[in-house]
Formats: C-alpha cells, structure tokens, sequence
C-alpha cells in the first residue's frame, strides 16, 4: 500500500480509537465522579453497580490507543510518554486506586473502610478526566520541542491555563456523559436528581467548549488554518451541532438512551473537529512549527502499518462484537446489592 495512505488511514483510526474511549470510559469516569455526591452509601454502590460489568471493558480502549501509538507512530510515543512522564504516572495512580476499590469495597464491614473505598472509587474518577484534557489541552496548544523531537518543557508548564481550560471541560463532559447513563440504568430518586443535574452540566460543557474554542483561536491559531475549506469540517460540524443541540431535548421528553446517543456523538464529533485542526500534525512544535511530529515524519514503516492494519482489521470487530454482547448481557436497571455495591 502507499506509505501516505497508510499514514492517513492510522490517523484516523488513532483518534477513532481515542473517540471510542472518550465515549466509552467517558461515562463511566464520569458516573464515578458523581458518586462523590451521592446522598449515602447505598447510592454510591448503585453507581458502583452501574458500571461493575463494563468499566474494565471500556479501558481496553485506552490501552489499544497507547498501542497503537507506539507501533504506528513511535517517535510521537517516545516524545509524548517522555514529555507527560509525570502526569501519566499520576494518572496510573489514581486509575489503579479506582479499580483496587471494586475489588476491596466489601471485603469489610466496617463503614469506615467501605467509605475509604468510596472515595478512592470517586476520586479515581474525577481526577483521570481532568488529566486527560490538560494532556489534550497541550497538544493542541503544542509542545516545546528540540531538534530530535524532544519535550523540553516541564511538569509545572503542562499546568497552564489553556490546558487547564481543556482539563475542566473534558470532566464537563464526561460528568454530563455519565449523568444520562445513570438516567438510563437507575430508576426513581437518583434517577430524577440526574435528571435535573443533566441539563445544567450539558450547559456547562457548551459553554465550556464555546470559550475552549475561543481560546484556542488566539492561542493555537493554527488550528484553524483553512479549516472553513475542508470538507471533513463540513460534514462533522453540522453534526456536532446538531447532536449537542438534542441532548436536552430527548432529556426533557424522557428518551435517556437517545440523549445518552447524543452525548456520544457529540463526543466522538467534537474529538473528531480537534483532529481536522490538527491534521497533518500530532505534536504541534509551539517554538517552532518546522521541529512538529506530523503522520509524515513521525511514522513507522509501510510494511509496519500494512501489517497493523490487518491485524486491526482482525481484532477490532472482535472487540466491538464483544462490547455489544457484554452491554446487551447487562442492559436494564441497577439495583442495590446486586453486584459490588452490595453493604
């Protein structure tokens, strides 16, 4: 196959696989940071419960991403893994004590001790979101790059408002995200209060977009060179709107899956706008454009791409006929004590 094409083609499946995560990790991050306010323990294990069957499922995601990252586009790898060292081992942290505290939850019955996992369940939650946008936030915003590609910033310059911005927004969104699963997979109290909830997070998160997009106009200006003239633009756009637009509307009439639908278009079109803007680059040099890991300098072989493109075209049904089976296996309300949120 020609080496363009495949550089094009993994571009795409990279963010493709990047949506699928944000989409579905997204709401289970997020109904793990709404357990933080949940009214008493039985709520917070019904949250538990809402996403027991699936959560491991959905970081496959995650963990396929890194992959592929590192066989498509190795020189991005090293820089970003490199780069984000920190950060990533902060968020291993608290993605470690998330999961610990399915498994430890109820393996006591002192109070103390399931609350002391509650907050590990929340706080494992809250805080992944928030680093998943900063990392996010500093890509399109670009990196401090030397002439080999490498980061030469710092932790505490990843920590910059725009970044930040980013970071506040992402868990806006997962928050909102999560809020319309639970409406769907919980009935009676909880359900009415994530019901009144949705409609002030969904506002959060537009207006958290609006002004991250604004943002960005002055400072990644680049991010929209000739975007007015791509015709990917024009088909995303209209859909991405289109999408945010009914998420309160299918919320008000009582249709929780076509809002939960919704929200995960928008996602998938608004991660997909980012990356019409980004195009051809994958770390934005902010010194200097000429020193950018794009998908032309920063790939691997063609043979390499070639061979991985079969072996996605393999696995990935695989794993969608699966997620579809474990989801359809697991459709229907929640109820206390069923799974892991049993005391």
């Amino acid at each position: 196959m020609d080496h363009q094409f495949l550089q094009i083609t993994w571009f795409i499946l990279y963010f493709v696989l990047i949506a699928g995560y944000a989409i579905l990790d997204g709401f289970d991050l997020g109904v793990g940071a709404l357990s933080l306010f949940a009214k008493d323990q039985r709520e917070r294990g019904i949250h538990m419960d809402a996403i027991a069957p699936v959560w491991d499922g959905n970081e496959v995601w995650l963990l396929t991403a890194g992959g592929a990252l590192f066989a498509a586009f190795p020189f991005v790898y090293a820089t970003v893994f490199s780069g984000y060292y920190m950060a990533l081992m902060l968020l291993l942290v608290f993605l470690i004590w998330r999961a610990v505290s399915f498994e430890f939850r109820n393996k006591m019955e002192s109070p103390r001790w399931i609350r002391a996992w509650d907050w590990a369940f929340g706080l494992g939650s809250i805080v992944p979101p928030i680093l998943f946008g900063v990392a996010v936030g500093n890509i399109l915003r670009g990196l401090p790059l030397n002439d080999r590609g490498d980061f030469t910033g710092t932790f505490v310059s990843l920590l910059n408002p725009y970044a930040i911005l980013v970071g506040v927004l992402a868990l806006t969104m997962f928050l909102t995200h999560g809020a319309l699963y639970l409406g769907i997979k919980t009935e009676g109290e909880l359900r009415d209060r994530m019901d009144r909830w949705a409609p002030g997070l969904w506002m959060a998160w537009v207006v958290l977009y609006v002004a991250a997009t604004f943002v960005s106009l002055l400072v990644s200006p680049f991010l929209f060179a000739g975007i007015l003239k791509n015709p990917v633009f024009w088909v995303l756009f209209p859909v991405m709107m289109a999408s945010v637009v009914l998420i309160p509307v299918f919320l008000k009439s009582g249709r929780h899956m076509r809002a939960f639908l919704a929200s995960s278009v928008a996602i998938a079109t608004q991660i997909g706008l980012a990356a019409v803007g980004l195009f051809p680059n994958l770390v934005p040099a902010r010194n200097n454009p000429d020193l950018s890991l794009t998908i032309y300098n920063a790939s691997s072989s063609a043979k390499t791409l070639t061979t991985m493109l079969i072996i996605a075209g393999i696995g990935v049904p695989i794993v969608l006929a699966y997620t579809v089976f474990i989801y359809r296996v697991f459709k229907g309300k929640v109820r206390h004590g069923e799974l892991y949120g049993g005391h």
